[in-house]
C-alpha cells in the first residue's frame, strides 16, 4: 500500500479534527435543503391537493395511506442505502455518489407522482420518490460525522437543520405563489432537487474507501449489521427512542395541518395559511438553531438543550389543542419553530456521538433516521382514530404534547454524552 493510500484509509475512519470551511457547510446545507424540500412540500401541500381532487370524500384516509406507505419505504431505504454507502469504493468517495444518485432517483419518483390520477398511482409514485430521496438523505446526513470535529458539530448541524425547515418554505413559495398546478409543482421540485445537490457533489472531495478495507460481501452479515442492539449500545438506543418520540409528536402536529386549517380554523385559503405558518415557524427556528448550536459546542453539553426543546414544542402543541383560531395558530407556529430550532441543532450533534462504529456511520445514521421516517408511518394510524373518537384536533394536539414530553425526558438516560 502506498503512503497516499494509507493516509486516505486513515482519513476515512478517523475522528475529524480539522474544522470544515464555510463553503463546505453552505453546499451541504443546499443539498439538505433539496432533500427536505422534496420530502416536505408534497406531504404538506401537493399530496393533500392532489388527493383532495382525486377522492374528496375520503381525503384523510387517502393521505394517511399514501404518506404511511411512503414512510414505510423510507424506513427500509435509508439504512440500506447507508449500509451500501459505507461499503462504496468509488474514487469519488462514499457519500457523493449516493447524494447524486438519490437525487436523480427521487426526481424521477416525483415526476411519476405528478402524472397520477388514482390513489394507488399516487402511492406508487410517492414510494418511488421516497426510495430515491432516502438514498440521498443517507448521503447528506453522514458527512457531519465523517468530516466535522465535535467542537464545530452542533453549529454545522444548526445550519443544515435550518435548511430542513427552509425546504418546506421554499417549496411552499414555489408551489403556491410562483408555480400554478400540482403537476408543475412536482416537476419543479424534481429539477431543483438535482440542481441543489450538485454544488456539494462537484466541489468537495472526500477520501475514498479502498477495496482492502471493504470486506467481502456476506448477505447474512449484511442483514445482521442493520440491527444495532440497544443492549450492547444502550446510548444509541435511547438516542433513537428520544428522536422517534419527538418526531412522532411533531408528525402528529403537522401531518394534518392543511386539514386543520380547513376544518377547525376555517381559514379561507389553507394552502396560503400553511405557507404563512411555515415561514413563521422557520424564521423562529433560524433564530434559535445557530445560537443553540454555538452554545452547545462551547459548553460541550447536548442533553439539556433536548429537554428544553421538548418543553417548548409541547407548549406549542398545548396551545393548538386549546384554541382553534388563526391568531393562536400563528403563536403556536412561532413557539414550535423556536423549540424545533434548538432540537435540529443539538440532536444531530448528539446522535453522531453515540454511533457504535466509525466503519458503519452511514448505516447507523440510517437506523437513526428511521426515527425520522418511522413516525410518518405510525402518525396516520394514531391520528385518524384520535381525530375521530378522542376529541378531534384537541385530542390530536394534546397527544402530540404528551409524546414530545416523553421524548425529551428519556434523553436523560443517555450516559456517554453530557
Amino acid at each position: 500500500m502506498s503512503p497516499a493510500s494509507a493516509a486516505d484509509d486513515a482519513a476515512v475512519f478517523a475522528e475529524p479534527a480539522v474544522p470544515v470551511k464555510a463553503m463546505w457547510t453552505v453546499d451541504l446545507s443546499l443539498a439538505t435543503l433539496a432533500v427536505f424540500m422534496a420530502f416536505m412540500t408534497p406531504i404538506q401541500i401537493l399530496l393533500p391537493l392532489q388527493l383532495q381532487h382525486i377522492d374528496p370524500h375520503d381525503k384523510n384516509d387517502a393521505l394517511s395511506l399514501v404518506t404511511g406507505l411512503g414512510a414505510l419505504v423510507a424506513v427500509l431505504a435509508n439504512p440500506l442505502a447507508g449500509a451500501w454507502s459505507d461499503r462504496t469504493t468509488s474514487r469519488f468517495g462514499r457519500r457523493r455518489p449516493w447524494i447524486l444518485g438519490g437525487a436523480l432517483a427521487g426526481a424521477a419518483g416525483l415526476s411519476i407522482t405528478a402524472t397520477q390520477h388514482t390513489v394507488a398511482g399516487v402511492a406508487v409514485g410517492w414510494c418511488l420518490a421516497q426510495a430515491g430521496l432516502n438514498a440521498m438523505l443517507a448521503g447528506v446526513t453522514t458527512p457531519i460525522a465523517d468530516r466535522v470535529p465535535l467542537t464545530q458539530r452542533a453549529q454545522v448541524s444548526g445550519w443544515t437543520g435550518i435548511t430542513q425547515s427552509f425546504g418546506l418554505v421554499v417549496g411552499a413559495l414555489i408551489t403556491t405563489l410562483l408555480i400554478t398546478g400540482v403537476r408543475s409543482g412536482y416537476v419543479t421540485l424534481a429539477v431543483l432537487t438535482v440542481a441543489l445537490a450538485l454544488p456539494f457533489v462537484l466541489r468537495h472531495s472526500e477520501p475514498p474507501l479502498t477495496r482492502a478495507l471493504c470486506p467481502a460481501f456476506d448477505a447474512r452479515a449484511f442483514a445482521r449489521s442493520l440491527w444495532v442492539s440497544p443492549r450492547r449500545h444502550p446510548d444509541f438506543g435511547w438516542a433513537w427512542l428520544t428522536r422517534f418520540l419527538i418526531n412522532l409528536g411533531n408528525a402528529l402536529g403537522t401531518l394534518y395541518l392543511f386539514y386543520f386549517l380547513t376544518d377547525a380554523v376555517h381559514y379561507d385559503d389553507p394552502g396560503t395559511g400553511v405557507l404563512v405558518l411555515t415561514v413563521i415557524y422557520t424564521l423562529c427556528a433560524a433564530l434559535t438553531a445557530i445560537p443553540s448550536g454555538v452554545l452547545s459546542d462551547r459548553l460541550g453539553r447536548r442533553k439539556v438543550f433536548v429537554v428544553l426543546c421538548s418543553l417548548v414544542m409541547a407548549a406549542a402543541a398545548v396551545l393548538l389543542a386549546a384554541l382553534h383560531t388563526w391568531p393562536s395558530a400563528l403563536a403556536a407556529a412561532a413557539v414550535l419553530g423556536a423549540g424545533y430550532g434548538i432540537y435540529l441543532a443539538v440532536d444531530q450533534a448528539l446522535v453522531t456521538q453515540v454511533l457504535p462504529e466509525a466503519t458503519d456511520r452511514a448505516k447507523d445514521l440510517g437506523v437513526i433516521n428511521i426515527a425520522n421516517s418511522g413516525p410518518q408511518v405510525l402518525a396516520p394510524a394514531v391520528a385518524s382514530p384520535v381525530i375521530t373518537h378522542l376529541g378531534g384536533y384537541t385530542g390530536l394536539y394534546a397527544t402530540a404534547a404528551l409524546v414530545i414530553l416523553a421524548g425529551g425526558l428519556l434523553v436523560s438516560r443517555i450516559r456517554s454524552v453530557a
